[in-house]
């Protein structure tokens, strides 16, 4: 991963892993949501924070993408779904 100096554009390498961190109301949404969008792909699926009050949970969702579309497609497929509050 390099940041194009003249750009400030990020370069990626592609096929590259891409970890998305996926925020919701519950676990439960989250892993209902990532196995609709992605039953076909292989996925990594860990937790990683809940907020202070509780109200919001967020796990790392990590895959192969094969281009910068795709890593957007993803992104906005994610952000779309009912389940999911916020795609960082």
């Amino acid at each position: 991963m390099i940041i194009n100096e003249e750009t400030q554009k990020l370069e990626l390498e592609y096929p590259c892993n891409w970890c998305y961190k996926v925020v919701a109301h519950e676990r439960a949404g989250i892993e209902i949501a990532v196995l609709e969008i992605f039953s076909e792909r292989a996925y990594s699926l860990k937790p990683s924070n809940t907020s202070r009050n509780g109200k919001y949970i967020s796990m790392n969702l990590e895959l192969l993408v094969h281009n910068e579309d795709e890593r957007t497609y993803f992104f906005e497929t994610l952000k779309a779904h009912p389940h999911i509050k916020m795609v960082l």
